[in-house]
């Protein structure tokens, strides 16, 4: 049992023992059928803490031969698939973590040759009559191996991006890749690799030509294929873990979900093992790191698009992005959409791919955009409109029709200064941005077919205290007429199912004085 080479089943073992472990072992069965039937170079790419180390831990510990892993693997659901199960630590694994490598070593730019030097000395001292020299490459020493004993090679290696993350200097980065491609790109090697599995925050690395390990199949936030249910908690899971736990799942779901790969919903593993935990629902994935991510790119990229997205994006509204630009390095941000693939890769954002849209995906994720507008200056009279939200949301149930009014006027002359759409449009960015607040106590609906027509917004609560909201736009009309057509078309019919108190808003804009008025109605239904 080695620690880079066959290595034991420890840390498995561990995460195993927990009492609100999650098995996730038929992706085993999944790496079984894409290695063999697909592409054996895979590349899963997701978000800080959404249980990237498990899985490959679980690999490790399934395949490597310096550990007996069959009374785990037995008791698991993957122990009842005989076929995956007659490979139970049968392969060489070899298995890094590049974090752990960079950050552990001093003089850097040894850390290539100290990670094969690592691995070549465990592999001599298991199997010494095979001559490997002290000249012989990682590859060609795992290339002797193979010759000699016809024995496959599982690789692993965690955070392979962590050299792209810490925008090393560039003859580190050449060497590195070189390094890569020389296990990876080598059709000599190729049929004693087994399989070729490696992680990180950010996809494989691409240049203006083509992708430094255009062999790999990449598992992305974006698209992840089979994969999308086994790197992080999905629906039935986390709504397990609540009934057990006695949390509330559709709190839960608020607060942790919003990511959609592929159709599965995927929420943060560390956030709801967290709130399980502790029996309360905060944000914990926040602590993990900082929101200097998004507030850092924010100040480094001035680009009035970009703030304007921004503000559309903090006011509860989806935006279209380009996906395919981005070349996954630090140095790429040549548009915004380069900004927003990468924010999505990061977990800040969530894709939608039928829609090719991007929005921020939950509660706990919308605090980070907060945290960080709050530090950037292009961003001072958003972050002042979303902490008076509150104070609107107040007013508005309250019937406070002026303080209503004067606030939306703020919001309004703030995102037209800052967007190109029309005015309708911006009136209803502007209602998304003032009432954001709001999201932490209603589901908002926009757009809705209600009655006999559609309805703006329709607010409605998951907190009992709190009275349901139809809000109507008007443009150059009157907030009275608005307020006529909320019940000439009776779009409070889409809450036929609620019962408790309603209220009507009404909201003009004038677009000569560029002021608006309200008028508010409260019922009890």
């Amino acid at each position: 049992m080695g620690i880079y080479y066959n290595p034991g089943n420890q840390n498995f073992v561990e995460t195993c023992n927990m009492e609100n472990y999650i098995d996730k072992s038929l992706m085993i069965e999944e790496l079984e059928y894409i290695s063999t039937n697909i592409n054996k170079y895979i590349c899963i790419s997701r978000p800080r803490r959404f249980g990237k180390t498990i899985a490959q831990n679980m690999i490790a510990a399934f395949y490597s031969k310096g550990c007996d892993s069959r009374e785990i693997f037995s008791n698991l659901m993957i122990g009842s698939n005989e076929k995956c199960m007659s490979n139970l630590n049968k392969y060489n694994v070899i298995h890094l973590d590049m974090n752990s490598e960079y950050q552990n070593t001093i003089n850097k730019n040894e850390l290539i040759k100290s990670i094969s030097d690592k691995v070549k000395e465990e592999i001599i001292i298991d199997i010494p009559e095979v001559e490997i020299l002290e000249s012989d490459s990682l590859a060609s020493t795992i290339l002797k191996v193979y010759a000699a004993k016809k024995e496959q090679f599982i690789i692993l290696i965690d955070e392979y991006d962590v050299l792209v993350r810490e925008n090393v200097p560039q003859e580190l980065f050449n060497e590195y890749l070189g390094f890569l491609n020389g296990l990876f790109k080598s059709n000599t090697l190729k049929p004693a690799i087994k399989l070729a599995y490696i992680t990180g925050i950010l996809p494989v690395v691409r240049d203006k030509v083509q992708s430094k390990l255009n062999n790999f199949d990449e598992y992305t936030f974006l698209d992840s294929d089979r994969l999308a249910k086994f790197v992080g908690f999905t629906n039935d899971e986390v709504q397990m873990l609540c009934k057990n736990y006695d949390l509330d799942f559709e709190e839960c779901k608020r607060w942790y979900d919003g990511y959609n790969i592929n159709g599965v919903d995927i929420y943060n593993p560390e956030s709801v093992i967290k709130a399980v935990q502790k029996k309360r629902l905060d944000c914990f994935w926040g602590r993990t790191s900082s929101y200097a991510a998004i507030s850092d790119r924010l100040n480094s990229q001035k680009d009035e698009r970009i703030v304007s997205d921004v503000t559309k994006l903090l006011a509860g509204e989806s935006i279209d992005v380009n996906v395919t630009r981005f070349m996954n390095t630090m140095d790429s941000f040549n548009t915004p959409s380069d900004l927003y693939t990468y924010l999505i890769h990061l977990g800040y954002l969530a894709y939608d791919l039928e829609t090719g849209t991007c929005r921020i995906p939950n509660k706990e994720v919308r605090q980070e955009w907060f945290n960080a507008i709050e530090v950037v200056n292009d961003y001072s009279v958003t972050d002042e409109i979303i902490k008076e939200s509150k104070t609107l949301l107040q007013a508005t149930i309250d019937g406070n029709e002026d303080f209503v009014a004067k606030a939306l006027d703020i919001s309004h002359i703030h995102v037209t200064s800052n967007r190109s759409y029309n005015n309708e449009d911006a009136l209803a960015s502007a209602i998304y941005l003032a009432y954001i607040y709001a999201l932490n106590k209603y589901s908002v609906f926009k757009e809705v077919t209600a009655g006999k027509g559609f309805a703006d917004v329709i607010f409605v609560p998951f907190e009992e205290n709190y009275p349901a909201m139809v809000i109507e736009l008007k443009k150059d009309k009157s907030s009275e007429s608005a307020i006529r057509q909320i019940k000439d078309k009776q779009y409070f019919d889409v809450l036929s199912h609620y019962s408790g108190n309603l209220i009507f808003v009404g909201i003009n804009y004038s677009e000569e004085s560029k002021t608006h008025s309200c008028s508010i109605e409260r019922f009890v239904k």
